[in-house]
């Protein structure tokens, strides 16, 4: 989960990252930053991909992402969690995404309203996934990605 400005206010954008190909399969914006919030991203992402096997969900040890809210609706998922020690290494893929994000979307942009940052991550979160290259993906786009190795 990650902030983003709205005028002079904060706006929380959590996501769902699928760490092989750093696709971004669910996303929220919202002014709170709460488990349940984290929950509904997943279970978006989860009606979205339910891939066979055990699936690990990945996050840093934010409160949203260890509450008992949180961690009980993961293992009802029958998902197992697995969460970094503090320090700069948490959750890399999902926070580089985030670098890229305000790199490339919203530094030196002021946001007049929600919506119209709403917009503009929903439209740079397809250019992510449809046409963004990668390095880590021999510099393929998370779509292509998937498909070279279904």
């Amino acid at each position: 989960m990650t902030y983003l400005r709205v005028r002079d206010s904060w706006w929380y954008l959590a996501i769902v990252m699928d760490r092989f190909s750093r696709r971004v399969l669910a996303w929220s914006l919202t002014r709170q930053r709460t488990a349940v919030v984290t929950s509904a991203v997943l279970a978006q992402a989860l009606r979205r991909r339910r891939p066979a096997g055990t699936v690990i969900f990945h996050s840093d040890r934010g409160s949203e992402y260890m509450s008992s809210v949180f961690t009980s609706y993961v293992a009802a998922a029958g998902l197992l969690q697995s969460t970094n020690a503090r320090g700069p290494g948490d959750n890399a893929h999902a926070e580089s995404f985030f670098h890229s994000l305000k790199a490339e979307l919203t530094r030196g942009i002021v946001f007049t309203d929600a919506d119209a940052l709403r917009c503009g991550v929903a439209t740079y979160i397809r250019y992510y996934n449809n046409r963004r290259l990668h390095s880590a993906l021999g510099y393929s786009t998370p779509i292509a990605f998937e498909r070279q190795t279904a």
